[in-house]
């Protein structure tokens, strides 16, 4: 028989190596609540608030702040509901306009942060001709993904400061 073969010998019971073991595996699981106390309640998630508070009180003010940082001007933003640009159907939307008269819509198709969206853009002089959908690949929908992927999305149309 080749060393390989053979069997590596267990730990009599009751031995010190036995009884190391556990002791490794216990100290690496985390520590669990003593029965009586009470656990940390987990503060709601900013996208738990409801719509019509979360737009106005958390979405626009950080736009307005993440347009600033990438060095553009403040958007002038209102949130309304109405009919969506190109097409006419009803929605929430954010309307904003830009230096230059550049202005765009992001669509909600519903009263929620997780229904399906779109942005509408148009150049001075011009109307609104197509939509396209926005963050559609996303499960979890956070202030930060959509305030960062808006912001990046004007930018790449170089409406905020150089490029």
């Amino acid at each position: 028989m080749t060393e390989s073969s053979v069997p590596s010998p267990k730990p009599a019971p009751g031995s010190a190596s036995e009884s190391a073991a556990p002791a490794k595996a216990d100290a690496a699981r985390p520590a669990k609540p003593e029965a009586g106390a009470p656990a940390k309640a987990k503060p709601p998630a900013p996208e738990d608030r409801p719509f019509a508070k979360f737009v106005p009180e958390l979405l626009l003010p950080a736009l307005v702040a993440e347009c600033r940082n990438y060095g553009g001007p403040a958007p002038e933003l209102s949130f309304e509901q109405g009919p969506m640009p190109v097409v006419g159907a009803p929605c929430w939307f954010i309307r904003g306009s830009l230096p230059g008269q550049r202005r765009f819509w992001l669509c909600f198709s519903e009263a929620s942060i997780q229904s399906a969206k779109t942005l509408a853009l148009a150049e001075a002089g011009a109307e609104p001709s197509l939509l396209e959908s926005f963050l559609i690949d996303e499960r979890k929908m956070t202030l930060a993904l959509l305030v960062s992927r808006l912001v990046q999305r004007l930018n790449g149309q170089k409406w905020l400061g150089p490029n």
